[in-house]
C-alpha cells in the first residue's frame, strides 16, 4: 500500500463516482420515461374503452353500428386457437428438449440445430405466418381455419419453449441424476420422474410467456386467412374464426371515431388476458421453484 499514489487513486475514484452517478441518472431516466408512457397509454385505453366495456360488449357480435359491437366471436376464437396452439406446442417442444439434453451426442449437426433453433426464436412473426400459408393452408388443404391458425401459432412459440425447456432441463442438479441411476433407474425413468418433475416450474413458467406473445398476435394470422369481421362461433378446428387482436385492428381502422373507443374496450379485453396469464407464469414460478 506504500507504494501506491493515493493521489492518483482519489482522482481516479473520483471520476469513476461521477460516471457511476451519471449511468445511474441515465438509467433511472429511462425507466421513468418508459413507465410515464405505459401509464398514458393505459389512462387512455381505460378512459375511452370504459364506456363500452359493458357486459353486452362480450356478448354480442361484430356489428356496423359501434353500441352493438361485441367482442364475443373473437374471444372464442381465440380460445379456439390457443386450445389447438397449447397442446402440440408443448408436446413438440418438450420432446425436442430432452431430445437435445438427455439423448443427443455433441456433434456439429447437433450444434447447427441448436444454433437454429436460438435463431427462429427471433425470426419475425411474419415469416411464420407465410410458411404456415405454404404448408398448412395451401399444401395440407386446411384452408382458413382453426386448424391451420393453430399450427401457424404452435410453429411461432415452438422455438421459444424449447429454448425455455432445455434451460430449466439444464437447470436440474447432475446430482439428481446420479442418484437415480444408483438406484438402478433407467435413464427414461430419471427422465420422467426426476429431470421433468424438477424442471416443470422452468418449462411451464417459459411456456405461458411464449403462449401469452401468441394470442395477442395479428400478422401471421392474417397471412394465414383469419376474417376480421365474424358474426358466428366456430363449430370445429375446420371453421372459420377471428381472433382479438385481429377484431380489435378492425375496429381501429374503422373511420368513424366511436369505433376508436370500442377498439379500446378490445384493447382492455386483452391487456386482461395477457396480464392473467403472466400472472399464473409468476406465480409458477414462485411456488414450484426449487433451490438445489
Amino acid at each position: 500500500m506504500k507504494l501506491i499514489d493515493q493521489n492518483i487513486v482519489k482522482n481516479k475514484m473520483g471520476g469513476r463516482l461521477a460516471l457511476n452517478q451519471t449511468f445511474r441518472w441515465i438509467f433511472f431516466a429511462a425507466t421513468f420515461i418508459a413507465l410515464v408512457v405505459l401509464a398514458v397509454l393505459l389512462y387512455r385505453i381505460f378512459t375511452q374503452g370504459s364506456s363500452y366495456f359493458t357486459l353486452e360488449f362480450f356478448q354480442n357480435y361484430a356489428s356496423r353500428r359501434p353500441e352493438r359491437s361485441g367482442i364475443k366471436a373473437a374471444i372464442v376464437g381465440s380460445l379456439w386457437v390457443m386450445a389447438v396452439t397449447i397442446p402440440i406446442a408443448l408436446v413438440l417442444s418438450v420432446g425436442t428438449a430432452i431430445y437435445l439434453e438427455e439423448y443427443a451426442k455433441k456433434s456439429k449437426i447437433n450444434t447447427f440445430i441448436q444454433t437454429n433453433i436460438s435463431n427462429l426464436a427471433g425470426v419475425p412473426s411474419i415469416v411464420f405466418g407465410l410458411l404456415g400459408l405454404t404448408v398448412f393452408v395451401r399444401f395440407f388443404d386446411f384452408g382458413r381455419s382453426i386448424l391451420a391458425g393453430g399450427l401457424t401459432m404452435a410453429l411461432l412459440v415452438l422455438p421459444v419453449i424449447v429454448v425455455a425447456s432445455q434451460e430449466a432441463i439444464r437447470s436440474v442438479p447432475k446430482e439428481l441424476r446420479e442418484a437415480s441411476y444408483g438406484m438402478g433407474a433407467t435413464k427414461w425413468q430419471t427422465i420422467m420422474r426426476v429431470v421433468l418433475p424438477a424442471a416443470i416450474p422452468g418449462i411451464i413458467t417459459g411456456s405461458i410467456l411464449a403462449f401469452s406473445r401468441a394470442i395477442g398476435e395479428t400478422a401471421p394470422l392474417l397471412v394465414v386467412g383469419a376474417f376480421a369481421f365474424v358474426n358466428y362461433l366456430p363449430e370445429n378446428v375446420m371453421s372459420t374464426f377471428t381472433v382479438m387482436p385481429i377484431q380489435i385492428y378492425n375496429w381501429a381502422a374503422r373511420p368513424q371515431p366511436e369505433f376508436q373507443d370500442v377498439a379500446a374496450a378490445g384493447i382492455i379485453v386483452l391487456f386482461i388476458f395477457l396480464i392473467v396469464m403472466n400472472s399464473v407464469a409468476v406465480l409458477i414460478r414462485n411456488k414450484f421453484q426449487k433451490r438445489y
